[in-house]
């Protein structure tokens, strides 16, 4: 009488899954977002202090700090590479087919399994009440 409707379970969940999904995607938007402010201020930091303070002079190549900011300017890149291309290709609904092939490969296997065990059982059962053939002997 006051029991929850199967079907409204089911859109309870359905939408608790969609809210976890959009915070996740918000979230990698904000690091991403974090990364980037943090390489822009790391690379002007860089551009100034090298002259500044002249780490490097001598050891390292000329102007070292154009090579760290292209490194970091590439590692930024794939990061939003990941964030925006990879995960449409890779999200939440490809996991699921994913999680659903697996389960469907496992499901065969423990069905064939189980035939196979069907298989012993029926013919340990067939030898064991087959009454033993009477030899003569001589």
């Amino acid at each position: 009488m006051f029991s929850k409707n199967k079907k409204t379970d089911r859109l309870d969940s359905e939408q608790r899954e969609q809210y976890e999904y959009a915070r996740k995607r918000v979230k990698q938007k904000k690091r991403l977002m974090q990364h980037f402010i943090v390489f822009l201020a790391g690379s002007v930091l860089l551009v100034i202090i090298n002259p500044v303070l002249g780490i490097g002079k001598g050891f390292f190549i000329p102007n070292w700090f154009v090579w760290a900011i292209l490194l970091w300017a590439l590692l930024f890149l794939i990061h939003l590479l990941n964030v925006f291309i990879l995960n449409k290709f890779m999200g939440k609904e490809w996991e699921d087919r994913q999680i659903e092939k697996l389960k469907a490969k496992q499901q065969a296997k423990i069905d064939s399994l189980y035939l196979e065990v069907e298989k012993e059982i029926t013919s340990a059962e067939v030898k064991k009440n087959d009454p033993p053939e009477e030899t003569t002997t001589l």
